[in-house]
């Protein structure tokens, strides 16, 4: 009888799955802060990307962690870059998944900010990173990416990744925006995953102050004259009101991240024996869904998609 009154159902097609490549062969280090996460090399994330796909999960998030890092992200955009060799080997091996990268800077720089830094005030130069961000973009496309998700933050990045896509013949390659990240401390694991933490200050210059919402409705509006064809929030549970207020404002597709901390929490209790991990996460990810996200980021998405299919 519940199922036939229920109003918010769950799929694995509304699921995207993040991944970490690396460098090496036959690499597969585990994330202490997140239990079953790994960075991958290539063979590996090509192996969990079937994965994946086989559950009925249609897309993955590809992050890189690159050999060297230098102050011009020069890894971002490098044609033979760690995201672009781990897209091509994904797309030949599973044409049919969407490979979605993460456009950003911060896993390349030396110094592990999103953007180019004033060597002498220590400020974000923001129209400098724009022409490295959408380079990045360019280059991942051109390696396979059927979507680039700019996750960098920086004013006018999506018009400038628009314009360089468009000048390059990729007119039809979609950009999900994360139009509302804010500056969170959910983050945390995800910094080890990805090698990513700030080597000086934080990030709250250029990302969202968590007590505004408003702002993020000004932000989505941003984005979506530049060009954007889907737009996030992130992180997802501690802002499942600015995802209902989005949804609201915009008929685009709406996308939420579950983050690392909050996979960590689910992890760390399940371990403990506190809470049932299955029954947390799926409720969670209904949650998300049900305060109005099209698209759903999370780390268990696997899990989720097997547990659906139960």
């Amino acid at each position: 009888m519940r199922g036939l009154v229920r109003e918010t159902r769950l799929s694995p097609s509304e699921l995207v799955y993040p991944l970490f490549v690396t460098v090496g062969e036959d690499v597969r280090n585990p994330v202490s802060s997140m239990p079953g996460v790994f960075q991958l090399s290539i063979n590996h994330a090509v192996a969990e990307a079937k994965r994946a796909h086989d559950l009925g999960v249609p897309a993955v998030l590809l992050f890189g962690i690159p050999a060297e890092k230098d102050e011009a992200a020069s890894g971002a955009y490098d044609p033979e870059g760690i995201v672009q060799l781990a897209t091509r080997a994904i797309k030949d091996a599973v044409p049919e998944l969407i490979v979605i990268t993460d456009t950003c800077l911060d896993e390349y720089t030396s110094h592990g900010h999103c953007g180019v830094v004033d060597k002498n005030t220590g400020e974000i130069l923001n129209d400098v990173t724009l022409e490295l961000l959408a380079r990045t973009a360019a280059s991942q496309v051109e390696s396979g990416a059927d979507i680039v998700a700019p996750s960098d933050m920086m004013d006018g990045r999506v018009a400038a990744i628009r314009s360089e896509l468009d000048n390059e013949g990729f007119q039809n390659t979609l950009i999900l925006s994360y139009a509302a990240k804010y500056a969170s401390v959910f983050y945390g694991p995800f910094r080890e995953a990805a090698q990513s933490g700030p080597k000086f200050g934080d990030r709250r210059s250029y990302q969202m102050d968590p007590a505004n919402a408003r702002e993020a409705l000004l932000e989505v509006e941003l984005d979506v004259e530049e060009g954007a064809d889907i737009v996030m929030v992130k992180p997802a549970l501690p802002y499942l009101d600015v995802v209902r207020r989005v949804k609201e404002t915009t008929n685009l597709p709406i996308a939420a991240y579950s983050v690392s901390g909050e996979y960590a929490m689910i992890k760390a209790a399940a371990q403990n024996g506190w809470l049932d991990e299955r029954a947390a996460v799926l409720e969670t990810i209904t949650g998300i869904k049900r305060a109005g996200a099209d698209i759903i980021v999370s780390y268990h998405a696997p899990d989720v998609a097997r547990w659906l299919s139960a």
